[in-house]
Parts: structure tokens; C-alpha cells; sequence
């Protein structure tokens, strides 16, 4: 007998609800062990497949028409990177030589226009022997190429493009940016020098791009005020890496002549084989102080000459100012003069640049010691006081312009040295340095560079 409360359609109905899910939860559950399966299998014929392709030689399969990629959307943005090619240099001919501007050591400089844009450029002709096929593509002209290309500087001339000339004896060209002048030249020009702010302008972008340079253990050889260019927008560019060369730590096997003698460090003069980036900086130095005077402070006309200038100015070396000066190849020959009175004390303390100020020529001393080993290198001097104190540089915007030369037929005026030749430093005697240096002391009389303290 049945209860009055009992639903048997609704038990029945929840009966097979419950069956139902049952079942599908069976399903659910059968499947997902199917789908474990089907992975498992497909792990082990891949790894079957694999082992079977390492112990077997590859075989060569054949293309097919669709592609194995998968198609990248049109909104995808990719980068792009370029691709080297090559080809042959292009013309001369897309060029107008407009005029010479100046021969330097390692080629010729013009001033040219590119015929389709109009724009102004320097083509530096490089100096090739065509006669001499031994000596082949200059090494000074490779140096140069392969240093302006590694060294993108807002303050080092940048190089465009190589072309070649017309002929079947092609001279090949350096397309460079063009820059109104050069340091040199404006020095000759000027009335006055420039004024200690625009002087700090000047040396700190200098010694910003040297101190690049030697970060990339690059070092230049032969900076000079001809080698520095300036545009209108108070910016130097620094140009002529003919005698640029990578070194490294130990350092390699260098070139003893290098160097505008003018601007050449005593290390080198004396024959030193081992030389580092104090060089540079001793070169450093004698910009500062024809920025201060407008002349080069060392005008020798030989070796000899030049370190008799330099010795009567900065006074002899000591042991203890120098100690490793016996030790060069040249030094010995200057023992008989460096013992008179006359090159013991430096004379850089008298009176020429009313405006030095005493950390100025702390840091002009400091560039010109006599011992490599003394200079500060190109990044201490970015940290001078010098800089920082009264006047502060002044902004490239307010820097004054100057009319410009290159459009003339020379920019040169005055005889200045050339870069030397690569090749071991020359041989002193006693003779001739005791002759030189008599001749030197005569003519130095009363002379000399002079520095008043500000």
C-alpha cells in the first residue's frame, strides 16, 4: 500500500536524471582518457621519429608549392633590418668640383656639389702611387675609411659615400660632410683669440670626442688645429684619420713617425717604440695653448729643434720628473746640454694670456708634462675644474661666425708642417743635437710662449 505523499512520476523522473549524469560523466571521463592516449601515441612516434632522423643520414625532401610559414597579417609590423650588398662605387660624375680648398698630407681636398640635390660637400682625392703597383691602396686612405665608417660622433666628420673617378686609372674619393672652417685658419685671421668661454666650448667638445675615440681604443695621431673643422653653429668636427690606428691591451706593434711635428709628444720625438693615448693628449695641450695665443706653442723645424722648444719652455727632465727618459732610444744624446742651466726650470708662467686662470694652467701644465705617465686622460679632463668655474662655456647658439674661406682658392696662408710619412723615428747624435741645440738658444733669446695668472 502506497503513501498519499509519495510521487512515483516524480521519483521516477529524478531517477533517471541521476542515471543520466552518471552516464555522462562515464563519457566525459572515457574521452578525456582517449585524448591522454592519443598524445601519449603521438609523443612516442615523434621521439621514434626523431631518433630514427639522428641515426640516419638527412634526406633531401622535396618542395612543395605552399609555402611552410605562416602568413603575416597586413597591419603586422616587423623590423626591418638592412641586408649587406654590394656593387660598384658610384661616379665622380654625380659631382661638380667647385674649387681646392687644400693638399694635405694623404690627399686633396675640394669643395663640391651633388648635381641632383644641390648639396654642398668636401671630396677628399686620396693620394695613390698609380706607377708603384707594389705599394697598392694606400693604408692611410683604409684607416681613414674603415674609422669614419666604426665611428658615428656628433663632433667627427661623417663620411657619405667612396666614389671613384673616370678613367681606367680611377682615383678613388672620400665624400665627407662640408664645414665652413678650420681652426687653423680662423687662429691666423683673428685679431684676438678666443674668449675663455669659447675657448672652454672648443676644448670640451675636443676632449669629448677624443675621450670617444679612446673608449673605442682608437687613437687619432695627429690632432692638430688644421684637423679640426668648425661651422657656423659653434660645432667642431674632427677631421684626417690617415694616422688613426685601433690598439688594444697588450698593445701591438706601432709606427714610431707619427704625428705633426709640431704637435708630436717628447716620447715620441726620442724614439719611443711603446706609446699610448697620451699622445693625444700632449697634442691636446698644444691646441689649448694656440687657442690662448693664436700660435703654436712648439715651432720646431726639425727633432732636434723641436725638443730644444719644448725642453726651454717645460724645463729639462729629471729622474724624478721623467724616470723612464734614459731609457729611450735618443736620450742619451741630450746628456751633455740637458745639464746646462738653461732647460732646468719651466718657464710656463709668464705672461701672454691675460685671461688663464691658475686651474687653467694646472690643467695646460698637466697636458704638457714632460713624463706620459703625468697627463690626465681624456675623461679626467672632461672632469677639469677648469670647466666648471667662471665663465661657464659658452652655448654653441651664441658663438660668433666668421666669413668663410673654403670658397677661396686656398685656405692655407702660412707654412705649417705636414703630417709625417710612416716609418721609424730618426737617429740623433750628440753632434748634432749640442749644434742644434746652441743654434736653438741664440734664437730663443728674450723669446718664448708666455702665460700671465689670471
Amino acid at each position: 500500500m502506497s503513501s498519499r505523499w509519495t510521487n512515483v512520476e516524480d521519483d521516477a523522473a529524478l531517477d533517471a536524471q541521476r542515471k543520466k549524469q552518471k552516464e555522462e560523466k562515464r563519457r566525459l571521463k572515457e574521452e578525456k582518457q582517449r585524448k591522454l592516449d592519443a598524445e601519449k601515441a603521438e609523443k612516442a612516434a615523434r621521439e621514434q621519429h626523431t631518433a630514427e632522423e639522428a641515426s640516419e643520414p638527412p634526406k633531401k625532401r622535396r618542395r612543395t608549392a605552399s609555402p611552410d610559414y605562416e602568413v603575416v597579417a597586413e597591419d603586422a609590423h616587423l623590423l626591418e633590418f638592412p641586408t649587406p650588398t654590394f656593387g660598384p662605387s658610384r661616379s665622380l660624375d654625380l659631382y661638380e668640383v667647385l674649387n681646392n680648398i687644400e693638399e694635405g698630407s694623404y690627399g686633396f681636398v675640394s669643395r663640391a656639389k651633388h648635381k641632383s640635390s644641390g648639396e654642398v660637400v668636401a671630396l677628399k682625392r686620396l693620394k695613390v702611387d698609380h706607377n708603384n703597383n707594389h705599394e697598392g691602396f694606400p693604408v692611410t686612405g683604409l684607416r681613414e675609411i674603415q674609422t669614419l665608417r666604426a665611428c658615428p660622433h656628433p663632433h667627427i666628420v661623417k663620411l657619405r659615400e667612396v666614389i671613384v673617378g673616370p678613367g681606367p686609372v680611377q682615383d678613388v674619393y672620400i665624400v665627407m660632410d662640408f664645414l665652413e672652417h678650420d681652426l687653423k685658419t680662423i687662429l691666423e685671421d683673428m685679431d684676438d683669440p678666443f674668449s675663455p668661454s669659447e675657448t672652454k666650448t672648443l676644448m670640451l667638445q675636443l676632449c669629448s670626442t677624443t675621450e670617444y675615440l679612446h673608449s673605442n681604443w682608437i687613437m687619432h695621431r695627429d690632432l692638430k688645429t688644421s684637423n679640426i673643422l668648425l661651422n657656423n653653429r659653434g660645432e667642431i668636427k674632427l677631421a684626417d684619420f690617415g694616422m688613426a690606428r685601433y690598439t688594444g691591451n697588450p698593445r701591438p706593434k706601432l709606427t714610431q713617425l707619427v704625428v705633426t711635428l709640431w704637435y708630436r709628444a717628447p716620447e715620441l720625438l726620442l724614439g719611443a717604440e711603446d706609446y699610448g693615448f697620451e699622445i693625444d693628449v700632449w697634442s691636446i695641450g698644444c691646441i689649448f695653448a694656440e687657442l690662448l695665443t693664436r700660435e703654436p706653442v712648439f715651432q720646431g723645424k726639425t727633432e732636434v729643434s723641436q725638443l730644444s722648444a719644448i725642453f726651454s719652455l717645460l724645463g729639462a727632465p729629471t729622474r724624478e720628473s721623467w724616470p723612464d727618459f734614459r731609457s729611450l732610444p735618443n736620450a742619451k744624446a741630450f746628456d751633455p746640454v740637458l745639464s746646462s742651466s738653461a732647460y732646468r726650470m719651466s718657464s710656463l708662467n709668464a705672461s701672454k694670456s691675460p685671461y688663464l686662470t691658475k686651474a687653467g694652467l694646472r690643467l695646460l701644465s698637466s697636458m704638457l708634462s714632460l713624463n706620459p705617465e703625468g697627463r690626465p686622460s681624456a675623461s679626467q679632463l672632461l672632469q677639469h675644474p677648469y670647466f666648471r668655474e667662471d665663465p661657464r662655456p659658452k652655448a654653441k647658439e651664441m658663438f660668433p661666425t666668421f666669413p668663410s674661406k673654403a670658397g677661396q682658392e686656398r685656405r692655407r696662408r702660412r707654412h705649417t708642417p705636414q703630417a709625417p710619412d710612416r716609418g721609424d723615428a730618426p737617429k740623433m747624435g750628440a753632434e748634432d743635437v749640442a749644434s742644434m741645440f746652441s743654434k736653438t738658444e741664440e734664437e730663443q733669446q728674450g723669446g718664448g710662449f708666455a702665460l700671465r695668472m689670471g
